[in-house]
């Protein structure tokens, strides 16, 4: 299994609002694409941030459904993500396989 785990650290005054999109929007746009079996939003906990701080952890089958998410998917979801909370998140990106 393959994990595409991104993190995202979003201003207090926004995380109301980006959460509830990211539950209501941007994951479920993800999901549609086919490239993934699931997903899970997290919070971090510790080690203590200054901003708000979520893992949403997608989950695909092979490093090839990830890639073709990549390569066909990703710069159009992340540019409408980075549209509308634009210059208020921070986000990095890791990509995990479970051994």
């Amino acid at each position: 299994m393959i994990i595409y785990s991104v993190t995202v650290a979003i201003e207090a005054a926004m995380e109301r609002e980006w959460l509830d999109w990211m539950r209501r929007v941007h994951v479920p746009d993800v999901l549609r694409t086919g490239c993934f079996a699931g997903a899970t939003i997290y919070k971090l906990i510790e080690p203590k941030s200054n901003e708000p701080t979520y893992g949403i952890q997608y989950r695909c089958s092979s490093m090839a459904e990830y890639q073709r998410y990549r390569d066909d998917f990703a710069a159009a979801l992340q540019k409408e993500h980075g549209d509308r909370f634009s210059g208020r998140f921070r986000a990095s990106r890791q990509i995990l396989e479970e051994v």
